[in-house]
């Protein structure tokens, strides 16, 4: 798995330079189809002709998000995207305002006339805006339930928007104001103890704008403070009285949360709220994947199925007939000593990369061989991470000293060398790594786009396509390897079970333990990294799913003879994380249009 928050790469934004003058040549538009007529597609590998006002629209909005928050002003604080709750109701209008403003030069470009590479972003950058138009609309309306509860907002609101532009102020005229916000908080306060309960999404999301608040006060005073001497004389008693209050009512309103959710009750003290049919269906559509939350578990069951008679095959030639389970404990039992870890991890990824190597899949960069890195996990995150992960670097999952003698075993075991035969590549290259190398290189204005059904798909593809050319050498390796296509068939079951409202957390538990084989642990670390984390509802179906894309048109281009598995990869490469839908349109010209609706059925049931 890619270690990053929500599943995106957060590349710095000096990489985004790079290839700006081409962009500037080709994003001129609307375009004519005389400028890009005899442009080779070798050209498109860094720009295409919508891809500066991708890169615009990337800069609009952050300089919007930039201005209007708070922590921006601070120069040893890289800014980090925030949940618009966080915003003022100015600076959602602002953002609302810019996203129409790009739909509207979407629509002035020749659509027909550019490029399929071209199309791709135009179509890419439109479902983002409508995105973010949508998500801003729901953002406005939980504020709206809130607003009630934080009347005081406005009054600090001026204050720091007075403070943006350096505005002048009277001393004694803000410790006027901070001391009426006061007295208008503890009334709310004092009011808000009587209710009962708030929903806890709307308590959370009041929390959150107290917290916006104390912060925006805070950048407020800080300007001020120190610097003009009215401003010192007078505000340092009412903005401690009025910051020590906010922070007080916040820890009111988080408290008065109720969680109420459609999870069946159980033992496993994992709490989450499942989201529903529908909005699952919403989230796929998303995502560029147009099955239903039924098809795809029937999907996962069909996989499952196939590597339930592959485990057995593997458990017969280990001498365990049909007890699968005991060939799984020899496995688990083939654990190195302690401190032995990373030395296993270089000795799978030098063997899997001589393996693809000496069949010419992939174009390997020497510099993207030579610089990745490792790390060693700390225990706290293995509580939610129990196997290694990955990207720029390796992280891995292994027991420390600190750590519970069983749940030491439990780690050592569930990170035996078989297990990791199928995973160290998918961390590292061809991987994570690999596409955090490629990515920041070849259209990283794309980043916005990423979709965890190709960053995770891409990984587990190559797991799919490795055991496919034999990789594993020993049935203990085709065990191991089978484990984790178990795993990513599991992920999609007892997630979309789970968010339907069909399963409890106990039960997604019960079925990684008994129909994988996972340690209790490790499988609890699983679903509570699936309900409780900044993880998308989809993200754990994007594995499988998503490596089944890739493999689907991997089938439909190199096993057709139209391209060598090297031109089949490295094209693959240098278009981003964006949908495979999108991928295969640039790599076969399945037709495209303005109001591009997901459509591709890649996978065949009835094989």
């Amino acid at each position: 798995m890619i270690y990053c928050k929500k599943y995106q790469f957060r590349i710095l934004s000096k990489l985004f330079i790079a290839p700006l003058f081409f962009v500037y040549l080709l994003s001129s538009a609307p375009v004519a189809k005389a400028q890009t007529a005899n442009v080779p597609a070798s050209m498109y590998e860094q720009a295409t002709e919508v891809s500066g006002t991708v890169i615009q629209y990337g800069q609009d909005i952050q300089a919007i998000k930039e201005f209007y928050w708070p922590y921006h002003l601070d120069p040893n604080q890289e800014y980090q995207d925030k949940d618009p709750v966080f915003f003022s109701p100015e600076q959602r209008k602002r953002l609302v305002e810019v996203n129409n403003d790009y739909l509207k030069q979407l629509d002035q470009i020749d659509f027909n006339s550019i490029s399929v590479y071209g199309k791709v972003d135009y179509i890419l950058l439109k479902k983002k805006i409508q995105f973010e138009l949508d998500y801003l609309q729901k953002q406005e309306q939980k504020y709206s339930s809130i607003k009630q509860y934080i009347p005081f907002a406005d009054s600090i609101y001026f204050l720091e928007k007075e403070r943006r532009r350096g505005a002048s102020v009277n001393g004694q005229q803000v410790a006027n104001t901070l001391n009426t916000v006061l007295k208008e908080l503890k009334s709310e306060s004092a009011q808000f103890s009587k209710l009962q309960s708030l929903d806890m999404p709307l308590a959370i999301t009041a929390h959150d704008a107290v917290i916006g608040l104390k912060s925006r006060l805070k950048n407020f005073y800080d300007f001020y403070n120190g610097y003009d001497p009215m401003f010192t004389w007078w505000a340092p008693a009412p903005y401690g009285a009025l910051d020590s209050a906010l922070d007080a009512y916040s820890n009111q309103v988080i408290k008065k949360g109720k969680l109420h959710t459609m999870q069946k009750a159980d033992t496993s003290g994992i709490v989450g709220v499942p989201i529903g049919r529908e909005e699952l269906i919403n989230q796929l559509n998303v995502e560029m994947i147009p099955y239903t939350p039924e098809e795809l578990i029937k999907l996962a069951n069909k996989e499952f199925a196939w590597c339930n008679k592959e485990v057995l095959k593997a458990s017969q030639e280990m001498g365990y007939g049909n007890d699968w389970k005991k060939a799984l404990e020899q496995v688990k039992n083939s654990y190195v000593e302690a401190g032995k870890q990373p030395e296993l991890i270089v000795s799978i990824y030098n063997r899997s990369l001589d393996f693809i190597k000496a069949r010419d899949l992939i174009t390997i960069p020497p510099l993207a061989d030579e610089t990745w890195g490792m790390i060693m996990m700390s225990p706290q995150r293995q509580l939610v991470n129990p196997f290694f992960t990955g990207g720029k670097e390796i992280s891995i999952s292994y027991p420390t000293n600190s750590m519970q003698e069983d749940n030491k075993l439990m780690s050592m075991r569930g990170n035996n060398p078989d297990f990791s035969t199928a995973t160290v590549q998918h961390e590292l290259i061809p991987g994570h790594n690999l596409q955090y190398f490629m990515d920041s290189r070849y259209k990283p204005y794309r980043q916005d786009f990423a979709t965890p059904f190709n960053i995770e798909g891409w990984a587990v593809y190559w797991e799919l396509l490795l055991y496919d050319k034999g990789f594993a050498q020993t049935p203990e390796q085709r065990l191991g390897m089978l484990f984790w296509r178990m795993h990513r068939c599991a992920r999609i079951i007892f997630s979309l079970n789970y968010h339907l409202g069909n399963w409890t957390p106990q039960q997604c538990i019960n079925f990684l333990v008994d129909s994988v084989g996972h340690e209790k642990a490790n499988a609890e670390g699983e679903v509570r990294r699936s309900f409780q984390g900044d993880y998308s509802p989809l993200y754990q179906v994007a594995y499988l799913v998503g490596a089944l894309q890739f493999m689907s048109l991997k089938h439909e281009l190199v096993d057709s003879g139209k391209m060598t598995y090297k031109q089949f990869h490295d094209a693959v490469m240098k278009e981003n994380l964006i949908p495979v839908e999108m991928i295969r349109a640039t790599l076969t010209g399945a037709p495209l249009s303005k109001d591009f609706k997901t459509n591709w059925r890649f996978y065949d049931f009835n094989k």
